[in-house]
């Protein structure tokens, strides 16, 4: 299997979506959000196009992951500047084949290159501790509202980079999107049944889940 990794080119614009898409329908709610966001975020200042990637299996793009500036804002108002990476996919019918973590090793890896501070993304600790990255009440970083949650997760990008600093993460406004957007940039995609499974359950419950 030829693999590929390299920064997304404006012919992979549309593909990309669709398998974002295809990746996301109906996982987290019914429905999904994030194939907008990538096509939002590709023109919003808080896009890192040197740390965005697509995924090739013999020459066909099969994935992506996306990275925007975010910061860690303390106490007394003063910002630190951390990257967050999401969404970050696999068509469906190359899961399980460890090309997720090819692309978020690589992503790291220049990452660390380009002496980025540290990673902070939310999603399943599973997922992301084998990589290193620590819910943020280590690290004392929480959430907006002041709670660590075990969905935080942080991961410092050389050694001592997160020593003497602590506060809430704020992310890229371009991850929020509402409803009525979506659905009319959906109306350019084939039609797709949202429904409930599952898996939505599973990532409401994840969370919520504080890091007590």
């Amino acid at each position: 299997m030829k693999i590929n990794i390299r920064n997304e080119s404006p012919q992979d614009y549309k593909v990309v979506e669709e398998i974002a898409r295809e990746a996301f329908w109906n996982l987290y709610f019914p429905g999904c959000h994030e194939h907008f966001v990538i096509h939002k975020m590709r023109e919003h200042e808080d896009f890192i196009k040197e740390l965005s990637f697509v995924i090739e299996v013999e020459d066909n793009v099969v994935g992506g992951i996306y990275y925007t500036h975010s910061k860690v804002v303390s106490e007394d108002n003063k910002e630190y500047k951390t990257v967050s990476f999401g969404p970050v996919f696999i068509s469906p019918e190359y899961h399980r084949k460890g090309l997720g973590r090819k692309l978020i090793t690589h992503s790291i890896q220049v990452a660390k290159e380009k002496e980025y501070r540290a990673i902070i993304t939310l999603g399943y600790p599973y997922h992301y501790e084998p990589y290193g990255f620590i819910g943020g009440k280590k690290y004392n970083i929480s959430m907006p509202d002041k709670k660590f949650y075990k969905g935080l997760l942080v991961l410092p990008l050389y050694e001592g980079a997160l020593d003497d600093m602590s506060g809430y993460v704020s992310f890229s406004d371009v991850l929020e999107v509402d409803d009525d957007e979506v659905n009319e940039f959906d109306k350019s995609f084939p039609p797709k049944e949202k429904k409930f499974q599952e898996s939505q359950i599973e990532f409401e419950k994840a969370a919520s889940m504080l890091d007590e």
